[in-house]
């Protein structure tokens, strides 16, 4: 495997490759005096020999087996750019899959054409933040590949071109962190999985819900904070029936739904809406002319005894100032006539307010708008850099209010914000005034995903000391740094919900995946660990073909959550599929996915599931590791 990159993420994704799957790995990276700083995988975990050690551990105590593998080799190489000759030392030639994630499309897309050119049938994965561009790559890659090959894939290897955002890998969890009710989700193509962290009562076990995905560590200040003090207080993951009922009073992460339908999004830039034309106030006073106009019009008609219509024409006309005097008309008429004067002459104002506030709407709506009065219960979302831009629209997406806070002018963000008629917030986070003018006080949440860990921090901790319950998410990289605040913080102030997130942490785990060949739907943070969920068939796949579901099911490693039901030769569905679901199956809309699976069903060759599971748990899966009793 070779991984070209300049920052954490291809460092992460190296470790992923090398600690879990245990590939041989070339990294490619800028120099030393051009790098970022190295990520903490290293001193997080100690080793990545250690990080199996732990894996192991935790596999055991959930009922599981251990690993025996040895630990992928890697090999670094610096060079300024992924040209032919770096990519021709770093072996592409020779190599099964090549990820390029460095931070510019433009330098990941001219490595690619560089590296399907040296080998054709390269499984490539790259990093796109433009996702429509990021589909015309992948045709063009996988039609280049396949003339290269002449149209054959006798060759053996799974040749395919993966286009991945870390923006949108991580936008979900950090999105729906931040929501009241809603800790972590993962979407695509309309199948959403939804998770929440259920709390159970005293002297209660925790509620099963439709899946259990984890076991959370203790709450209890004495017995462990949450990450991992002790062996026995760290998370389970995919735990089995006696973990959980061996669980009391720890709560758990369970999956509560497994199919979406989102909101349409606000207008989009350009479309004001007719109700923001006009003020409240300007509404009413332009109403309140209407029934004037109206009732001195129905006068009119019962005192000259003349047809409605007429009579309303009349009374415009004498509106307007357009009609003749009334004189030797009855005096009735000549009354109705100054009455409707003096209301023109009330309209000429109101009218001109009404164009002069229609003409600022339309200058002003690609302005930024300010937080509006009395604005309570919303997301203060600080940095709108690519992270905090998709965010943003995840946000808008579920129909959560947002105010944006951003020090550049010209960041990326700001165009999204003006179209989604978000507030933003123009100012440096650190300086006074700034999160008051976003109207922190009132918040509901703040998340702060800006690169810098230390602006994060600065903006959680003055945040908590205006708002001691507010519910803070902060994008934190460096895994030490992350694990000493969440447990100061949540010290601090127990009673209040803290969260750390990093964005190459979430991402790390899906583009190694790809890289393995598998689709990996996204991942779902428990606390500092990491559930993946992953589409994979059941044809080659020895642990799942032949198996019930319940046989299917490896505590601590994977889980089958939905089929999507095998189709046979024919094209046509299995009886067998069919009948296991005549009663009782409940699919997903738009997915072709059932739930509420038969635990008796016999996963045939020709179905598809969708999983929760660990790295680890994937490794083995795709046959990278192989797995002994754990007392061997």
């Amino acid at each position: 495997m070779v991984v070209c990159g300049d920052d954490g993420l291809a460092h992460r994704l190296a470790a992923e490759l090398r600690g879990v799957y245990g590939e041989q790995v070339t990294l490619v990276v800028p120099p030393s005096e051009r790098g970022v700083r190295l990520p903490v995988v290293g001193r997080a975990r100690a080793t990545t020999t250690a990080l199996l050690d732990r894996v192991t551990a935790a596999v055991g105590r959930a009922g599981g087996a251990g690993i025996a593998e040895p630990v992928g080799a890697q090999q670094v190489l610096e060079a300024a750019e992924a040209t032919e000759t770096v990519l021709a030392d770093a072996g592409v030639e020779r190599a099964a899959a090549l990820a390029l994630v460095y931070d510019d499309d433009e330098t990941n897309i001219r490595a690619a054409l560089t590296a399907r050119r040296l080998n054709p049938r390269l499984r490539l994965v790259l990093r796109l933040y433009n996702r429509r561009l990021g589909q015309h790559i992948e045709e063009l890659l996988d039609q280049a590949s396949a003339l290269a090959a002449g149209g054959s894939d006798a060759t053996g290897f799974d040749v395919s071109t993966t286009v991945l955002s870390d923006a949108d890998t991580a936008a979900p969890a950090l999105a729906a962190t931040a929501v009241a009710g809603t800790s972590k989700v993962v979407q695509t193509d309309g199948l959403l999985l939804r998770a929440v962290e259920r709390t159970p009562r005293p002297g209660q076990l925790p509620a099963p819900g439709l899946a259990t995905l984890a076991v959370l560590s203790s709450n209890d200040p004495a017995g462990g904070d949450g990450v991992g003090l002790g062996a026995d207080q760290e998370p389970l993951l995919l735990p089995d029936a006696a973990a959980v009922r061996g669980a009391t009073g720890r709560g758990t992460v369970v999956l509560e739904q497994v199919s979406y339908s989102g909101p349409a999004l606000p207008p989009a830039r350009g479309a004001v809406p007719f109700a923001s034309l006009f003020s409240r106030r300007l509404r009413w006073s332009l109403a309140g002319m209407a029934a004037c106009v109206i009732a001195l019009a129905i006068a009119l008609s019962a005192v000259t005894r003349m047809h409605p219509l007429r009579a309303f024409y009349l009374t415009l006309l004498d509106l307007f100032a357009i009609d003749d005097p009334a004189i030797g008309q009855p005096i009735g008429r000549q009354i109705l006539q100054l009455l409707s004067g003096l209301v023109g002459l009330l309209l000429l104002p109101v009218l001109l307010a009404a164009v002069l506030e229609a003409l600022g709407t339309f200058r002003t709506a690609s302005a930024l708008r300010k937080p509006p009065r009395g604005l309570s219960g919303h997301v203060v979302l600080l940095g709108l850099g690519k992270i905090g831009t998709r965010v943003l629209t995840r946000l808008r997406e579920l129909q959560i209010p947002v105010v944006c806070v951003e020090s550049d002018p010209d960041a990326r963000g700001l165009a999204t914000a003006r179209r989604l008629r978000v507030p933003v917030v123009l100012g440096d986070v650190t300086q006074e005034g700034v999160l008051e003018a976003a109207k922190i006080h009132r918040a509901e949440a703040l998340l702060a995903v800006t690169s810098a860990d230390t602006t994060n921090l600065e903006a959680a901790l003055y945040a908590r000391s205006v708002r001691p319950d507010l519910r803070v998410v902060l994008r934190l990289y460096d895994d030490d740094f992350a694990t000493a605040v969440y447990r100061t913080l949540r010290a601090a102030h127990p009673r209040a919900s803290t969260r750390s997130r990093s964005v190459s942490h979430l991402a790390a785990p899906a583009f190694a995946g790809a890289m393995m060949g598998r689709q990996i739907l996204g991942a779902i943070p428990v606390e500092r660990r990491v559930l993946l969920f992953a589409a994979v068939d059941v044809d080659g796949h020895p642990q799942l073909e032949g198996k019930t579901v319940a046989q299917a099911f490896r505590a601590g490693s994977w889980r089958v959550l939905a089929l999507e039901r095998g189709v046979s030769a024919g094209g046509r569905q299995e009886p067998a599929a069919e009948e296991a679901y005549e009663d009782g199956g409940r699919g997903v809309a738009g997915a072709g996915l059932v739930w509420d699976l038969d635990e008796a069903y016999v996963l045939r060759k020709s179905d598809r599931v969708v999983m929760a599971a660990t790295r680890v748990g994937l490794a083995v899966l795709l046959g990278r590791r192989r797995w002994e009793p754990a007392g061997a």
